[in-house]
């Protein structure tokens, strides 16, 4: 089976892994581990913040960002519904309502003019994510939260590389976060990074990634222990030093996997904003149900007994997942651009392991399917 993204681990990798290793220091010692140091220096000279904090997952990443704002009862935060659960459960997490709102439908990110809708004197946070590598439009979110006073909190779990006007992800909202699981565009195993120009800000994730400590074993605020391992950060810093070959890679198999199946009617290929540059985490098509008497699950089952593992994100909204429907009783209908999405959209691979002849094989049995 063509896998839809796999992790690209070298010799590079396993050497700074084997370096961890012998030195013994295998985690950061009161925060301040030399792997994560060198990780987040790296990281923030790529996405070019003044400052990027490890951390060992996005979820913590999310989670800490909401924390340091101290958001919490009572208080709403403004997410998509079309997006990993993760981004919602970090605000109940915190005590806040995670407040919904449908989707461009043509780059799968949070509309504005929806958030518009839902602001109320409650909002304290307004969190876009870039769903597959494309950006979300940054400056009418930036402006609303400018008016009523809120922060901006990019979730750029799945868009490391990525443009907004000529501008890194993770250095346009107040806060960013990016998760490094094996699927990602980089990998280390597990984990995640916070990024952010604010000093304040950072020093309250550093100590809230770490017990709350601002000095050894002297806690000055609740915490957690969300500190990356130093051989994960071993890693990230290798792998971020690929990272840029590894979106380039992704950028020629997007245009010969388009090239292949550009001609079929019966998808809706990726649409890229003019604003955007997209890092192609996942390539993303529409199977277009009305011209074909093909369901989009149909095609999936179709492509991965070719052999190919097709996937999709995501099948449910999450206003529809068991747990949000039944927590605030969604009866479906209400984000309609968003569960229209969840029903068509699949993901073709194009990571950078990819063949040429394997290139060839998933355009070839994409438009054989799809007909």
């Amino acid at each position: 089976m063509i896998p839809v993204n796999i992790p690209l681990i070298g010799d590079e990798e396993k050497a700074a892994v084997m370096k961890v290793l012998n030195s013994g220091m295998l985690t950061q010692k009161a925060g301040k581990g030399p792997m994560a140091a060198e990780f987040e220096k790296k990281f923030s000279n790529y996405v070019k913040v003044k400052h990027s904090i490890a951390l060992n997952s996005g979820t913590a990443a999310l989670h800490a960002a909401l924390l340091a704002l101290d958001i919490n009862l009572g208080d709403e935060v403004i997410i998509p519904s079309f997006t990993f659960v993760a981004t919602a459960s970090v605000a109940l997490h915190v005590g806040a309502k995670p407040i919904f709102v449908d989707i461009d439908p043509e780059i799968y990110t949070m509309d504005p003019e929806e958030v518009k809708k839902v602001i109320t004197p409650k909002t304290k946070a307004i969190v876009p994510v870039h769903l597959f590598g494309h950006p979300a439009d940054m400056d009418p979110l930036k402006e609303l939260a400018a008016k009523h006073d809120l922060v901006v909190i990019e979730d750029a779990c799945q868009a490391h590389g990525a443009l907004y006007k000529g501008q890194q992800v993770g250095s346009v909202g107040d806060i960013a976060c990016f998760s490094f699981y094996p699927s990602k565009n980089m990998t280390t195993g597990e984990g995640g990074m916070l990024t952010t120009n604010n000093d304040e800000m950072a020093e309250t994730v550093r100590m809230i990634v770490n017990h709350g400590e601002k000095e050894a074993y002297q806690t000055v605020r609740l915490g957690h222990n969300f500190r990356m391992p130093e051989v994960s950060a071993a890693i990230g810093s290798v792998q971020i030093d690929k990272l840029p070959k590894f979106i380039d890679q992704r950028k020629k198999n997007v245009q010969n996997l388009t090239a292949l199946i550009k001609n079929n009617p019966n998808l809706q290929l990726p649409i890229i904003r003019d604003w955007a540059e997209h890092s192609w985490y996942l390539f993303t098509v529409r199977i277009l149900q009305k011209t074909i008497s093909m369901t989009r699950d149909s095609f999936v089952s179709k492509m991965h007994e070719a052999g190919i593992g097709v996937a999709v994100y995501y099948k449910t909204p999450l206003h529809l997942i068991p747990y949000y429907k039944n927590l605030y009783n969604f009866q479906g209908g209400e984000f309609p651009k968003t569960e229209k999405a969840a029903e068509d959209v699949v993901s073709l691979p194009v990571h950078p392991g990819l063949t040429k002849d394997q290139l060839t094989l998933i355009g070839k049995k994409v438009n054989e399917i799809c007909q």
